[in-house]
């Protein structure tokens, strides 16, 4: 990590390891199924924040930028953000509502979320609230596909950070009830190129992104994602691990059992975020791989997108300590 800030920058702070962008929501999350009378749990997540939180907690410097309402209930969400450890100092506080979405523990890792965002003050994140010079002196910069989905100017916002990010992760993170799989694939195929790496899950995701012949393999669809142009790949598939493709090499990394799974809300944010900073920290990526979905397998203990964010001394003492899963079957 750098000892400066960027020449001309607005931020005052270190140049960062890692800087996240995206919208920040208010999370109500209920252990039973929603619905009259339910208990909820209120609390604060969203993709970026969710792998901020993954990627402060695995040891990197990490700057989250995104636009907060300026009101009460946005001071709570700031100090939650500085309590996970994430550097507050480029949020843009400004007038407007906040977004949220209500969900129920999901430990299958299968529901969709309810938004109520639209309009929301953090999906207004543009170009215009971007440092430029911030960005450029990240180690890595990481987007997503819900950040594109959520409105024009974010997607703008990411396309803009891909170009001048010296290393550029891209979680497609292909969500129905944001957008169609047709303009959740376009924009894969636009930020690729611009990626050092891109994670898209299998099977669902690829499946729906990129047509993959009914039967195909995850070998298979992982070639189809190779061909988008991306420097590398990490193809994650779940508590099986991951399939990653670097430099015509594609390497098996095996997941590590969850001890206990509550809620899988955000367990692929965690993967990102861990990558992420484990990449802007120099390890080799298939180390990072390792980490990161390992963090992933412990982050599923806790309800809600930041329940449970793993230390990075819990997350390696996992990683030491549990058995691999050993068969990586991804017919």
């Amino acid at each position: 990590m750098s000892d400066t800030s960027p020449p001309g920058s607005g931020y005052a702070g270190p140049a960062p390891d890692v800087v996240v962008l995206g919208e920040v929501l208010v999370e109500l999350s209920s252990l039973e199924p929603l619905g009259s009378g339910a208990s909820l749990r209120m609390g604060f997540s969203g993709d970026a924040l969710n792998a901020a939180a993954a990627s402060a907690a695995a040891g990197a410097h990490t700057v989250l930028l995104a636009r907060v309402p300026d009101d009460e209930l946005g001071d709570a969400l700031v100090e939650r953000v500085r309590e996970l450890g994430v550097d507050t100092s480029a949020l843009v506080r400004a007038p407007g509502q906040h977004g949220l979405y209500l969900t129920h523990a999901d430990p299958d890792g299968a529901r969709q979320f309810t938004y109520v965002r639209a309009g929301s003050a953090g999906s207004l994140l543009s170009v215009d609230d971007l440092d430029e010079d911030l960005v450029r002196s990240a180690g890595v910069v990481v987007g997503s596909g819900v950040a594109c989905a959520v409105s024009p100017t974010l997607a703008e916002t990411v396309r803009r950070a891909a170009t001048l990010a010296r290393r550029f992760v891209y979680d497609p993170n292909f969500r129905p009830r944001l957008t169609s799989a047709g303009q959740a694939a376009a924009a894969l195929r636009e930020l690729a190129p611009l990626a050092d790496v891109v994670t898209p899950s299998w099977p669902d995701e690829v499946h729906q992104l990129l047509r993959v012949e009914p039967g195909a393999t995850a070998e298979e669809a992982l070639e189809l994602v190779v061909g988008l142009r991306s420097r590398a790949v990490v193809m994650t598939c779940g508590p099986l691990g991951a399939l990653v493709a670097e430099h015509g090499v594609v390497t098996p990394v095996p997941g590590v059992p969850a001890p206990v799974v509550v809620d899988q809300t955000g367990a692929g944010d965690c993967l990102t975020g861990t990558l992420a900073a484990r990449l802007a920290l120099g390890d080799p990526l298939l180390d990072a791989v390792a980490l990161a979905t390992a963090a992933a397998a412990l982050s599923v203990g806790g309800q809600g997108g930041t329940g449970h964010v793993p230390t990075l001394t819990e997350t390696r003492a996992a990683l030491a300590a549990t058995r691999p899963v050993e068969e990586m079957d991804l017919r």
